[in-house]
């Protein structure tokens, strides 16, 4: 009984509406061709038709199903002249069941060929000043020689396959169809000369010190299976260097043979420890995996630096085996420190690792590796114990990039060891990211050649909350927090497009791909779902899809799925639009209750919808400023000075009853309007005289009926002096100046 008499107003102000509503004239007729617009209807048409492969649940159906690419390969570094060489076999299994007439391998490297078409698609223009370096190397020095030089392709037996390059991908024209559960087996032979990322560019590539000494970080280093799927069939779109990588899991024996005096990390288990390390450090290692407070130094940087000038002729061979993994990394110098620690996950122990030449001290000694070790362990958290091995991160200057159980991170203190916050914290941000992203796309795999979103942007959410987790100092991040994305969302629609947007198209790529996704979910978590409801989708959707190839659909629809929270609009407004949040408040009206008719008053017609306010003895409620308020009106409720409403009460309740009645004073009611595309929950803070607050959250549903403004009656014990929507900068709301009541003046940037 104890929100009676509240509802009693708040039913008076909604029929009141409705009755105003109902006397206007009667619409026009609905022209020919209208289209539904409604921000809440199902997204039917976006979404992909669920079938035996994908569920309309968002998880793997019962014939789903995903090809198998294992290899095996001998790699050698030819330190001197910067050129890798490398032979493979690949055992390719179809577990398709239709067969498949040809396959498709990716040469990534193809993108460095001096034939390479990538830089004829790029908007060029002469700048009115450049360097004299800067000239010369566009307009004067012969392009880097990169790509692929295939020298053979073989099957089994030792026969010559036929195949086709088309830039960055290439076929391989099989004599029979391979059928499902045959296996096809590739011996290829190729050499590459490796680039200077720092000159020419890439994910991979070396970076050339003075001393003469090259640290090098190698990816899409062998020609790699395609997907095949249930969705693009071959994803075999090219490689034109913004969308990444789309691969198959499998299982790797890779042999990597580098100079002697080299230390190296790679994806997989190092099986010959023993052989490349002395014993001594073997015997460090040992001490490393049970430490689970701090790195133990595994070489040191006095050992380092003893071999910078070493250059050794002889030659060393490393060991990895990778089970289950899309991908493979490698990374060599004799400039290396390398540490290590334990990481208890579950009821598992994981290496968390880090190797980087001693220009990166003291700053990555400090924190490399305990970033790494933070990061497993708030992923895992949100998602699934991390399954692999270890997670090494490598010290790479300006590189930011991600493989299975490896990533290069950028961050290093000036030549004096001295480095800034904002140094420190951007490379610690890096690290938590890429380490991060062996969660997606290394396991949860999905297509970042198509779609960026679904690992950077889910990343980087995953990301901030490791950063809101960082024990040792509040962290600054730069993506994850709503009022940080409103720039973006504001900045006019020319340069925005849909989440829902090709990697290759995107004007923003940082915005798009990574702060607007990753803020998208923040605010589904903290402000629509919550995060007791949004955690347990989000994981659901982790442990479905690791392993596997999960499409957005299969996301969007296991969100709503495992929650039970209808997220259409959401989906439709965030991620398949340009849209953008911008709710006001558009007027403020405070009411009366009065005993008296005002003047002009009209009984309205008794329909089902008003039978409740409009029949039986009469409370009428009255604006301030209208014709039918007094001064003597003007004043707090006192229920026994509204006769009709003290004779209801008295009659209709017992006196247990009518001590458990609300007991509001004043009433107001506040239209709010939205501008913005976007809906979005309405969050209001209501400010009292006494500086008391009260804060009220209106989901997202309110915009049902009205697209364009909606009402809400507040019944009050005190005086409102300041109502405030979106007090806490919750929903990315672009324009603040409509969002007080009473208007305040915004200070402009000059003052």
């Amino acid at each position: 009984m104890k929100t009676i008499f509240t509802s009693f107003f708040f039913l008076f102000a909604i029929s009141t509406s409705v009755i105003a509503q109902e006397t206007k004239e009667a619409p026009k007729a609905k022209e020919q061709g209208h289209n539904d617009t409604n921000k809440f209807r199902q997204m039917y048409e976006e979404f992909a038709t669920p079938n035996m492969y994908r569920t309309a649940s968002g998880a793997p159906g019962p014939e789903y199903y995903q090809q198998q690419a294992d290899y095996k390969m001998d790699i050698e570094l030819d330190d001197k002249n910067a050129k890798l060489y490398g032979t493979e076999t690949i055992t390719y299994t179809n577990n398709a069941k239709e067969s498949l007439e040809y396959l498709w391998l990716q040469l990534d490297q193809n993108i460095m060929a001096k034939t390479s078409k990538t830089p004829l698609v790029k908007d060029t223009k002469i700048d009115p000043a450049l360097s004299a370096a800067g000239f010369s190397r566009t307009f004067l020095e012969e392009k880097f020689d990169g790509g692929f030089k295939i020298e053979y392709v073989k099957d089994a037996s030792g026969k010559p396959v036929s195949y086709t390059v088309n830039e960055t991908m290439m076929r391989i024209n099989l004599e029979k169809p391979l059928a499902k559960g045959q296996k096809m087996v590739l011996n290829i032979k190729w050499n590459y000369n490796i680039n200077n990322y720092m000159i020419d560019g890439g994910r991979s590539g070396f970076e050339q010190f003075k001393d003469g000494n090259r640290l090098y970080v190698l990816a899409q280093f062998f020609p790699r299976m395609a997907v095949y799927n249930d969705v693009e069939g071959w994803q075999n779109m090219q490689f034109w260097g913004s969308g990444e990588f789309a691969l198959p899991f499998g299982n790797y024996e890779v042999n990597i043979t580098v100079p002697a005096d080299h230390i190296m990390e790679a994806t997989g288990n190092l099986m010959n420890r023993a052989e490349v390390f002395t014993p001594e450090q073997v015997s460090r290692y040992a001490k490393a995996q049970t430490s689970y407070d701090n790195p133990v130094i595994i070489v040191t940087q006095a050992e380092a630096v003893a071999k910078e000038t070493s250059f050794s002729d002889k030659k060393k061979t490393w060991k990895f085996k990778a089970e289950n993994v899309r991908d493979f990394g490698i990374s060599t110098s004799r400039k290396y420190i390398f540490d290590a620690m334990a990481v208890k996950l579950g009821t598992k122990t994981v290496m968390a690792t880090s190797v980087y030449p001693k220009e990166g001290n003291p700053l990555w000694e400090q924190f490399s590796t305990r970033a790494v070790a933070h990061t497993l362990k708030s992923y895992s958290s949100h998602t699934f114990d991390y399954p692999y091995p270890k997670a090494v991160s490598v010290n790479a200057q300006d590189q930011g990039m991600e493989y299975p159980m490896i990533c290069w991170n950028f961050g290093r203190p000036d030549a004096d060891g001295k480095y800034s916050d904002d140094v420190k914290y951007g490379m610690l941000g890096v690290i938590i990211h890429e380490v991060g992203h062996n969660y997606f796309p290394m396991i949860v795999n999905s297509d970042e050649r198509q779609w960026t979103w679904m690992d950077e942007g889910l990343n980087t959410f995953m990301q901030y909350m490791a950063e809101c987790e960082w024990t040792e100092s509040k962290f600054p991040s730069r993506r994850g927090p709503a009022k940080n994305i409103v720039p973006y969302m504001s900045g006019g629609q020319n340069g925005l497009e849909p989440i829902m947007s090709n990697s290759e198209v995107l004007k923003q790529f940082g915005n798009n791909a990574y702060g607007k996704p990753a803020t998208a979910l923040n605010i589904l978590r903290e402000t629509i779902m919550g995060r007791e409801l949004f955690d347990y989708a989000f994981k659901t959707y982790a442990n479905r899809w690791k392993f596997k190839h999960p499409t957005p659909e299969d996301f969007f629809r296991t969100m709503e799925d495992a929650s039970a929270v209808d997220l259409d609009w959401f989906w439709r407004g965030w991620f398949y639009s340009t849209d953008f949040n911008d709710i006001g408040i558009k007027e403020v009206k405070q009411f009366y209750v009065s005993n008296e008719e005002p003047k002009g008053y009209k009984a309205p017609e008794v329909t089902r919808r008003n039978r409740f306010a409009a029949t039986g003895p009469k409370v009428y409620m009255i604006a301030d400023g209208s014709d039918g308020v007094s001064p003597e009106m003007k004043k707090a409720l006192n229920v026994k000075e509204i006769k009709t409403l003290e004779e209801y009460i008295a009659t209709k309740f017992t006196e247990d009853e009518r001590a458990k009645l609300e007991t509001p004073k004043f009433f107001y009611e506040v239209t709010f309007n939205k501008p913005g595309g976007l809906v979005m929950p309405i969050i209001v803070e209501l400010t009292f005289e006494d500086g008391t607050t009260q804060n009220h959250t209106f989901p997202v549903q309110i915009w049902r009926m009205n697209d364009a403004e909606v009402s809400r009656t507040f019944a009050t014990q005190k005086t409102i002096k300041k109502i405030v929507v979106d007090p806490k900068l919750e929903t990315a709301d672009i324009d603040l100046t409509n969002n007080t009541w009473p208007k305040e003046e915004v200070k402009s940037k000059f003052d």
